[in-house]
């Protein structure tokens, strides 16, 4: 018996494990076996896996040969394993020393004439083979530039199977690769990235809205703390406007969230080719027949995908005529607004995905969506059937609301003068951040938003004499302890934006009048 081994990674969700990819040929009746609760599309790599070593100018052993995928209790799926599987089959033949491919990890589908094709997940995967201590992958060479954002790891770009066989023979390469693989420069993605959903139009700038002082105040405490934001009003009044105009005030991503978002991307299939970092916050904006798994993530059997959260990982998810959608859709957002994480459980498993964002909802406040109110033809019961669609959980976890009411003819004459743009306001959010990730040094967490409730209660709590209007809505009943979070954590990014140590009774009291709505 010849026996020979190499590895591959398994993805379940986002995360990845380094699986042995063993191969060995025995007597028996010649044909290729697979073990290790492979899928059905890992169940075909024997027939791209045989046409590809015929087509690389290789002999297939004609032998029984099994290959098994440690650990066999881990579900394996997709066609990612197919260079492992071919590889480990050679080099059990002894067709490439056994030596040569032992210690490396192995990512990529083939074609039927060897080629090495590009897949989805390489960034994941290569960073499970870094983490599990695995110096050097092979990967596509269209998703080079993608596994060498993971520091400290070597990445061999491979373009088909017959070049993979010659380096590891230390043969020169085929002629038609003999220009060599150029790396694939690593650029960062343009401003205003935006993947799915209804993309973020380029050139977008705060200073285009007219009027609506108060709401352009909310999106720079939003875009400052990370808050959640929910804008009721008339068509017209300017609600997407607004919500579109939110990413231009926020910072580029941190090299490490930029890799998390990147790689969600990547796992969702999602990634730019040309654009292997995301740098800057996503922007998402599913439609309103959107499902609760478009929403959520999920998928049948082993093929788990991350839904419209969690591609809006440390950006923003908008939803634009939020009554519209679903029964339940909404409320689904509950748990990953709460914990940052959306957990898909199946019968063959359970996928995590990170999705902690910024939410946007905005709607009318009737059906009938008249532009002014006087010319409404709904009933008081059904304006609040419609309203009530948006559930009392889920507003209670909205840190900001606002009823929007259209510009004046002045407004919209003469405020374009004295509106601030982008720039100006994006750079008082900076200096924001920078007061509450100073004030947070020392803990897990970068933005007021983040801040868990008790740890908030217990060491950031306002002086006594700043509470009062905080204390008079929770003795009434106007105000949730829920509620209180999210006041006190408004309370403080809006201190961060005056510049002050702690929040004064006036932040406390305006935090307050942006967390209370009013139900018409």
């Amino acid at each position: 018996m010849t026996l020979a081994r190499t590895r591959s990674v398994s993805l379940v969700g986002v995360d990845g494990f380094v699986i042995d990819v063993e191969a060995a040929i025995t007597s028996g009746v010649p044909g290729l076996h697979l073990v290790g609760l492979p899928d059905a599309a890992l169940n075909e790599a024997r027939d791209r896996v045989r046409a590809a070593v015929f087509n690389s100018g290789e002999d297939w052993p004609n032998r029984h040969v099994t290959v098994s995928l440690f650990p066999a209790s881990l579900p394996k799926r997709g066609s990612t394993f197919d260079l492992a599987i071919a590889v480990a089959l050679l080099a059990a033949a002894e067709s490439v020393p056994p030596r040569s491919c032992a210690e490396l990890v192995m990512i990529g589908e083939l074609g039927l004439d060897g080629r090495v094709r590009a897949i989805p997940g390489v960034l994941p995967a290569a960073l499970a083979a870094a983490n599990a201590g695995c110096r050097t992958v092979v990967v596509p060479h269209a998703n080079a530039a993608e596994a060498e954002l993971v520091p400290d790891l070597r990445v061999i770009a491979v373009r088909s199977l017959r070049g993979l066989l010659c380096m590891l023979r230390d043969e020169p390469p085929p002629i038609e690769e003999e220009e060599d693989d150029e790396e694939l420069p690593v650029r960062a993605a343009p401003e205003g990235l935006a993947l799915g959903g209804r993309a973020a139009r380029p050139g977008l700038d705060l200073a285009d809205v007219r009027g609506q002082a108060e709401a352009r105040r909310a999106l720079e405490i939003s875009a400052a703390g990370g808050h959640h934001l929910y804008f009721c009003g008339p068509p017209g009044c300017g609600k997407t406007m607004l919500a579109e105009r939110l990413p231009t005030l926020l910072p580029p991503l941190e090299p490490e969230a930029a890799l998390e978002v990147t790689a969600l991307h990547s796992v969702a299939g999602t990634l730019p080719p040309d654009q292997p970092l995301i740098t800057r916050p996503p922007f998402y904006a599913p439609h309103h027949t959107a499902t609760r798994s478009a929403m959520v993530g999920g998928g049948s059997g082993r093929t788990l995908q991350p839904g419209a959260v969690s591609l809006a990982h440390r950006g923003i998810l908008f939803l634009d005529e939020a009554p519209e959608f679903h029964n339940g859709v909404l409320d689904a957002l509950r748990q990953p607004l709460e914990e940052g994480v959306v957990r898909i459980s199946r019968t063959e498993g359970t996928a995590t995905f990170p999705a902690r964002f910024t939410l946007v909802l905005a709607a009318n406040p009737c059906p009938c969506a008249a532009a002014k109110q006087i010319d409404c033809s709904c009933a008081p019961g059904v304006r609040r059937k419609y309203q009530s669609k948006i559930s009392g959980p889920l507003l209670d976890r909205i840190d900001l609301k606002l009823e929007l009411v259209p510009a004046s003819r002045a407004e919209l004459r003469y405020d374009l003068e004295f509106a601030e743009s982008s720039q100006v306001v994006a750079e008082r959010v900076q200096e924001a951040r920078e007061r509450t990730r100073k004030r947070l040094a020392d803990t897990p967490w970068r933005s007021n938003a983040e801040i868990p409730g008790p740890e908030l209660r217990r060491r950031f709590t306002p002086a006594p004499e700043a509470m009062r209007a905080a204390d008079e809505a929770l003795q009434n009943g106007t105000l949730s302890a829920r509620g209180l979070d999210r006041v006190l954590r408004v309370a403080w990014t809006i201190a961060d934006l005056a510049g002050r140590d702690q929040p004064s009774e006036d932040d406390v009291g305006g935090a307050l009048a942006l967390w209370t709505v009013r139900r018409s």
